[in-house]
């Protein structure tokens, strides 16, 4: 049981001294990941083709094309195959693979950005999460210590909070992993994004 303890107070701790590093060093404290806190993509960093600008949402307007963003966007489908579809979409005369490839680019532009910013706000979710069982951990860990003083022991009090307190250490402990990697996920999308604006660009040329 002291032994369990140790290891709740050394968890909490820990959670504690990150959240100070994030609050000292950090723009955003509320931020637990080691890469910086984009909230959006530029355009301008993946895209140096035609100006999509006037395109707006009128990829939406074309059930075959908002259907092809959907799947190209998607992560599950191989970069090599979302680069051949690519290629099989942009056809025609100068004109229309201009239009193709504006519309496309914008409508991937939009969905994988929406993508990664809905990444963005789980994390700081799970965060925010995290920091509350955190503060719970740390009471419930106190309140144990208490109940362990007193000169008369209710035992089935002590072992219900202790057994509590393991169960949320072990939430806490999954979260932690968890959170480390979806803090890759942004930047697989940016990653993501580059890589099929670059095909629209070539099959544009």
């Amino acid at each position: 049981m002291k032994a369990f303890i140790l290891f709740a107070v050394l968890v909490t701790g820990e959670c504690l001294s990150l959240s100070l590093a994030h609050a000292a060093g950090r723009p955003d404290p509320n931020w637990p990941c080691v890469q910086p806190k984009v909230p959006q993509m530029s355009i301008a960093a993946i895209w140096d083709g035609p100006s999509v600008a006037d395109v707006g949402n009128a990829w939406e307007n074309n059930p075959a094309l908002k259907d092809l963003v959907v799947r190209l966007a998607a992560r599950r489908t191989p970069l090599e195959a979302a680069q051949t579809a690519i290629a099989g979409f942009i056809t025609g005369d100068p004109a229309d693979r201009h239009e193709k490839a504006t519309k496309l680019l914008a409508g991937l532009f939009d969905t994988l950005n929406q993508q990664r910013a809905e990444v963005i706000k789980g994390i700081e979710r799970i965060d925010r999460k995290q920091k509350d069982l955190a503060d719970k951990i740390r009471s419930d860990v106190a309140t144990l210590r208490e109940l362990q003083d007193r000169p008369q022991q209710d035992q089935s009090k002590i072992n219900a909070l202790a057994g509590e307190i393991e169960w949320s250490t072990r939430i806490f402990d999954e979260r932690r992993k968890t959170i480390r990697y979806v803090c890759e996920v942004p930047t697989v999308i940016e990653q993501r994004t580059f890589a099929l604006a670059r095909s629209i660009r070539q099959a544009l040329d």
